[in-house]
């Protein structure tokens, strides 16, 4: 599945780079002589790659100084290479400096090559779903490309995925490791098999499929090349580790961490001057850079903001706001926990450029007498809840609950400018006000930090004085009014997507307001009960371990495990860390845990132990104490496929296959007279897969509520529904699976474990067998290049920037997206649609059920005990008639004193 962000993470590997910078371009130096080739070199990839890519997540890997873990496998690795130049070295460190000042992340890790660092990296994205591009000129990290990682030259502007790493080495990226093995690396003095080159390895492995089979072949092999070989044959295991890229190293940030943040102009400007980089400079200075977010500055025009702290002024704006066709507003509070948050304060903006701050709650030393907070909202209220009086905002739900914690039910929302921004493109930019204002106004609005400070010292704006209070506030407001004054005409121009705003987006605000505040009732006691029966069980099992090692030590220590392991009791190495070291890491503990009992001890302590920390200690902390209620926050402007997210908790993250998922599930319990009811879609995208494609054979077998992976299967194997085994079906569910998500053929050979030529093979039966569904992905692919976009059923649309680019790997990855989308955002708005039909439902007749929470296709309610039945049925209809589609809806429905027991 998808990452919630498209856009990929991007890791350049400087090193490679700066070396080829170095040779590629002429010695040029600076102003006072210095040189500057390799660094200009290296920042104007940089810059390019900004350009093309645009990325959310992003990094600059370099080699560290000294000695790696190669070097103490093999001292004489890299002892060919001459010393760097120093002409070279000079611009190093000035080069990380910039790199730093431009707010990418740069990453120096000693003992290990920039190589692992990115290697690491890339895997641990993969592993989330995120995309990944590598950005490089070392054949080495071919052997990471998957169907998620590719690799790009910008210097070639060329990019290397799966297939295309087949057509220049003749192996596929799994075997680019054996490869270099035997053919070695003069540079990197990797011995490998003398007189063997790239073509004959390649043959090697395709006859031999692996270093390990040609090795063990090795005297089938005639004439020179065969004699090399078997003299080589002991050291090829080495030149398989060396060569080897290792993806386990210990890092202190990973993909999440590789946000870019905001360049230090002064900086840059003295480091441009410096060095003579001086177009860069004049597009810092004009704004028109890559280091800048905007392309353009603001209009120029200085705004009219007003402090409000006196009743004339009050009743004076609240006329205006009574005269309004709309208006927006803004609330200012003492925290961003919507349920403990109070108003310190209101903006309002019926007019851009014109706007008020009505301080109610500024309490610091010489703060200046302000209107009364109730008095204010007293005067306010009939205006607030008017639900003919339309409003703007920029995500009015927070407001919309704040205001509910001090008795104002904020009525008509006719307008949001981040729901605005969201559906008219997702994928633009973020929807924060700052971004949606840069993108859009091309004005760079004053950001909270810059009045209330950053990190530990950052204070509440109840303590933020009023010269910077009313500036901050005031704009919020004017700002929300002026986007939707520009995005609102471009929706009008689109009776689809303004469609989407007015029957979805925006009557969903309230629906989530109202389940947010409800929560969900957290057990807080059970969930320390199984936090104490796990703290007994870890406590015994570390007992344990210490029995069956001989000797007491720390289970969290990597260095005394080892010694622990591999010295005192001689277990095997299965792998050895970047430094050298045996492996500790959890698929090593597993594979030993399959013989050894102090490996399968370790592994249930760690387990155990992490799931203490993340679960069942964390969660009766964000039980709130007035509720007894656990209330996550839902985001509609995040996901790009229109999906909701959770946060804090993330509830949408919550284990629910493992046993120990459903033990904290558990504790997700009914108030007293209730029961959990979870309503779950069945297969909904599958069913959305079959209506969108027509395809005969897919609404047959929803239209006779067959299992459709043992339809599927029968079809693509040729066997009677009753004679499909557990393995056809297990495959026919990956096929069904993988070709919604735009999967290849190679990466579903990689999950079922099986060739591609294998995988290629179910994959042409089963558009043999469904060609309604091939035809709509063609179909879907040709419109998307067309439009530049694709649609739900509902009019979504998810834009495609990259669909008809020349870079082929970003090109596919956009063409996966264009057949994946229409189904997960079809599936997100039959879900928010099937949640505003039952919030109606309750609001109209039975107030008793609560909808407390929203989890992927789930929906999850509190209904009075005894009328499960009758609640349950109606809510099933309802979520079932959320949307008309050749393929009926089916929903699965549960009930119990918990949300396990409701599964």
């Amino acid at each position: 599945m998808s990452h919630s962000s498209d856009k990929p993470l991007v890791l350049v590997d400087g090193s490679s780079y700066l070396f080829r910078a170095y040779h590629a371009l002429p010695p040029l130096t600076s102003p006072d002589g210095e040189p500057t080739g390799a660094m200009y070199g290296v920042l104007n990839m940089l810059r390019k790659l900004f350009d093309e890519y645009q990325p959310e997540r992003f990094a600059v890997v370099f080699d560290a100084s000294g000695k790696t873990f190669r070097d103490e496998l093999y001292p004489e690795y890299k002892s060919n290479r001459p010393p760097m130049p120093d002409d070279l070295r000079a611009q190093i460190e000035p080069l990380h400096e910039i790199v730093r000042a431009m707010g990418i992340p740069i990453l120096v890790v000693p003992g290990v090559e920039a190589d692992d660092v990115i290697g690491t990296l890339a895997r641990r994205a993969e592993a989330q779903g995120r995309s990944v591009v590598i950005s490089t000129g070392d054949k080495d990290l071919a052997q990471l490309v998957t169907d998620r990682i590719t690799l790009l030259d910008t210097m070639k502007d060329s990019v290397m995925d799966e297939e295309a790493v087949q057509r220049k080495f003749g192996v596929p990226p799994d075997r680019i490791v054996d490869l270099l093995a035997l053919v070695g690396d003069s540079v990197d003095n990797i011995p490998g098999v003398p007189k063997v080159g790239p073509k004959t390895a390649a043959k090697w492995l395709s006859e031999f499929g692996s270093v390990d089979g040609v090795m063990a072949a090795a005297n089938e092999i005639k004439g020179k090349v065969g004699e090399n070989l078997r003299v080589s044959l002991q050291q090829l295991p080495l030149s398989r580790e060396l060569a080897t890229i290792r993806c386990d190293v210990d890092l202190e940030v990973g993909p999440s961490d590789l946000e870019r943040s905001d360049p230090d102009r002064e900086s840059l400007a003295a480091y441009y001057r410096r060095f003579g980089f001086n177009s860069w400079l004049r597009q810092l200075e004009s704004g028109t850079g890559v280091e800048d977010d905007v392309d353009a500055p603001g209009d120029g025009h200085e705004p009219d903001y007003e402090a409000v702290l006196e009743a004339d002024a009050l009743d004076r704006w609240i006329e205006r706001l009574r005269e309004a066709e709309v208006f927006a507003f803004d609330t200012e509070t003492t925290s961003l926990d919507y349920m403990r948050a109070e108003v310190v304060g209101l903006s309002f903006a019926v007019v851009p450029g014109k706007a008020a701050y009505v301080p109610v709650a500024h309490n610091y030393p010489g703060a200046p007498d302000q209107l009364p907070r109730d008095r204010v909202l007293e005067r306010l209220k009939p205006i607030l809840e008017d639900p003919e009086r339309p409003k703007t905002g920029h995500n009015l739900k927070y407001d919309m609950s704040v205001l509910a914690n001090h008795g104002v039910t904020l009525r008509g929302v006719r307008f949001d400018s981040m729901l605005e921004s969201y559906v008219l493109n997702s994928t633009a930019t973020r929807h924060d006000m700052d971004s949606v204002a840069a993108k859009y106004l091309s004005v760079d609005t004053i950001h909270y930090e810059d009045v209330a400070g950053k990190g530990a010292k950052q204070i509440t704006f109840d303590q933020v004085p009023l010269e910077q209070a009313v500036p901050y506030a005031a704009e919020d407001a004017d700002i929300s009014l002026r986007l939707h004054q520009t995005l609102w005409p471009r929706l009008e121009a689109e009776p689809p997507l303004r469609r989407l705003l007015d029957e979805i987006e925006l009557p969903l605000v309230p629906v989530l307001s109202r389940i947010e505040r409800l929560g969900v009732r957290v057990d807080a006691d059970r969930l320390r009960e199984q936090s104490s029966t796990l703290g007994q069980r870890i406590l015994a099992l570390e007992r344990e371990a210490h029995d069956a090692a001989g000797r007491p030590f720390n289970l969290s220590s990597p260095k005394q495990l080892q010694a622990i392991l591999f010295e005192d009791h001689g277990l095997p190495i299965v792998r050895k860390t970047p430094k050298g070291q045996p492996s500790t890491s959890e698929d090593v503990l597993q594979e030993l845990a399959q013989e050894f009992d102090l490996p399968r001890l370790i592994l249930e302590y760690r387990g155990l132990s992490k799931l203490k920390s993340t679960y069942t200690d964390k969660l009766p902390a964000q039980v709130n104490p007035d509720t007894g209620r656990v209330h996550t926050s839902y985001h509609q402007a995040v996901a790009s496929t229109g999906r909701l997210s959770s946060t804090d908790p993330n509830l949408q993250n919550i284990p629910v296959r493992t046993e120990e998922g459903r033990r904290i599930r558990q504790a997700f319990v009914a108030a007293e007279g209730f029961r959990i009811v979870a309503a779950d879609y069945s297969q909904i995208e599958l069913r959305i897969m079959a209506h969108l494609s027509g395809d005969k054979g897919l609404l047959l077998a929803f239209e006779q509520n067959l299992d459709v992976h043992r339809a599927t299967a029968a079809e693509v194997f040729g066997v009677a529904p009753d004679k499909v085994s557990p393995d056809q079906r297990r495959k026919a569910k990956a096929i069904n699976f993988g070709l919604i998500y735009g999967m290849s053929a190679f990466g579903l050979g990689r999950q079922l474990g099986i060739q591609r030529g294998e995988a290629q093979e179910y994959v042409d039966l089963y558009f043999a067998r469904y060609p309604g569904v091939k035809e709509f992905m063609d179909r879907t692919r040709e419109q998307a290049r067309e439009r530049g976009y694709v649609e739900t059923v509902f009019g979504r649309r998810l834009h495609l920037p990259d669909i008809n680019i020349r870079n082929p790997a970003r090109r596919q990855a956009a063409e996966r997206t264009a057949i994946n989308a229409p189904m997960q955002g079809t599936a997100a708005d039959i879900i928010k649609r099937a949640m505003i039909a039952v919030d109606r439902w309750i609001q109209d007749e039975a107030p008793e059920v609560k909808m407390i929470m929203q989890v992927h296709d789930e929906l999850v309610f509190e209904v009075l005990a005894g009328d499960e039945k009758e609640s349950s049925a109606r809510i099933v209809s309802v979520m079932e008639s959320a949307a008309d589609l050749d393929v009926a809806l089916r929903v699965d429905l549960g009930s119990g004193e918990n949300w396990d027991q409701a599964h």
